[in-house]
């Protein structure tokens, strides 16, 4: 598999009047091309941080974060999917999802026409005229993937993406976006507290030590059963070996 991006010995501290908090140091790491990599850690140890850096918001004080052919063209090439759907309640779901081609001066009819294959084949077409206020939580993740898929990115940054919705929502949804993500064929980067959903969708797991968060392991995810949906893959034999061995690494002090 050949490596989307590489992350070589990234350190970032931040710095305020008081002094400075270090919360990386020495990062190392590869995301593969069609890879879907899931990143966890303890509660505040930098895991948002690095998607700053992996997206090219922020530049790492130490190492380097390579994109392709370089660094230069990491901004165009990656979606960045938060917490939050951020939809603009002033606007329909259609000139929502294609808000970001309205900021980069890309409305070809090419790429309109892609929104429109979109919307039709992940279940919002019929929505088009709706106001985001009008959809279910489930809906308006679908939309925020949407409007991120709009631009073809290479890359998808995930922040939290189901963190904002209720248990039984969050489930249905990470069916959604993990079957959206592999059917588009996009490598992703997964931020994310819950170990359940990191091993149900993703090919690696990276975990992170506390702050400074450092590399502690990388675990590689495999069921016997090919093509699981993230749901199907909770209730598989292998779900609970890798649970027990990511928990324990994190609950690992040494």
């Amino acid at each position: 598999m050949d490596a989307l991006m590489q992350v070589s010995h990234v350190s970032y501290s931040y710095h305020t009047l008081s002094g400075e908090t270090m919360a990386l140091s020495d990062i190392t790491f590869s995301v593969g091309e069609g890879e879907f990599l899931a990143v966890v850690g303890p509660s505040g140890c930098g895991k948002s941080t690095l998607l700053s850096l992996l997206s090219g918001l922020m530049e790492p004080e130490q190492g380097s974060v390579e994109f392709c052919s370089g660094p230069e063209e990491t901004r165009t090439q990656i979606g960045y999917m938060l917490q939050k759907d951020h939809l603009f309640e002033w606007r329909t779901v259609y000139r929502n999802v294609i808000l970001g081609l309205e900021i980069q001066n890309r409305m070809s009819p090419e790429n309109l026409a892609h929104v429109e294959q979109l919307l039709e084949e992940y279940g919002l077409s019929s929505f088009k005229s709706a106001r985001p206020s009008e959809l279910s939580g489930g809906m308006r993740q679908r939309a925020a993937l949407i409007r991120t898929l709009a631009l073809d990115p290479q890359l998808l940054l995930l922040d939290e993406p189901f963190s904002a919705l209720d248990y039984q929502t969050r489930l249905n949804v990470c069916d959604d976006v993990y079957r959206i993500i592999q059917k588009e064929k996009k490598t992703a980067v997964l931020v994310t507290h819950d170990l359940s959903e990191a091993i149900s969708m993703a090919d690696r797991v990276l975990i992170l030590s506390s702050r400074p968060a450092s590399v502690k392991k990388t675990v590689s995810i495999h069921f016997a059963q090919p093509g699981l949906t993230p749901m199907q893959r909770r209730q598989a034999p292998e779900f609970k070996d890798y649970f027990n061995e990511i928990w324990k690494e994190l609950n690992s002090h040494a």
